[in-house]
């Protein structure tokens, strides 16, 4: 899904309109300011996927993660591992031959929904998947509508702006 792209999120007779990377960035610094998600002590060394040579350059890129596979389990119900995996992954690049389709790592995955169940955010299903709790499920539905508000307010200032130099 392309990162300019906008969702809709209906709650209760409100929608919410945000766009997803603005989503995901809000919802990561919630996680950080909350400070119980548990980061484990290995995060700064590893890779993402088996392509990549280095660690993440951002320091925070585990409550970024967090934040991504929250977002795609509220948006498709039922949700395991290895789809996780795939949505991750990338390309890996083979020299001359032709490029192919690398998973992420399910380590990372695993441990992410791990650290999301703990906070109560995620919840395992009956088939071994993972789904929103009612907890995730406000969470989400209230950054979103701040993520709206600042969105609106930003507009509103670039208008008085505009208005201004007139």
């Amino acid at each position: 899904m392309p990162s300019d792209c906008i969702q809709s999120v209906q709650d209760q007779n409100i929608e919410i309109t945000y766009s997803t990377e603005a989503f995901i960035v809000a919802y990561a610094s919630h996680l950080k300011w909350l400070g119980k998600l548990e980061v484990p002590t290995w995060s700064h060394l590893t890779t993402q996927t088996g392509i990549t040579e280095l660690a993440p350059y951002d320091p925070d890129w585990y409550y970024v993660r967090a934040a991504a596979v929250a977002r795609h389990i509220y948006l498709r119900k039922d949700v395991g591992i290895g789809a996780l995996t795939k949505l991750h992954g990338g390309r890996n690049r083979r020299g001359n031959r032709p490029s192919h389709h690398a998973d992420s790592s399910a380590s990372v995955q695993r441990k992410v929904c791990q650290s999301l169940e703990k906070i109560g955010v995620l919840e395992q299903t009956d088939n071994g998947g993972r789904r929103i709790s009612q907890d995730g499920q406000r969470d989400a539905v209230v950054e979103a509508a701040k993520e709206e508000e600042d969105e609106e307010e930003e507009g509103e200032e670039e208008e008085e702006e505009e208005e201004e130099e007139e």
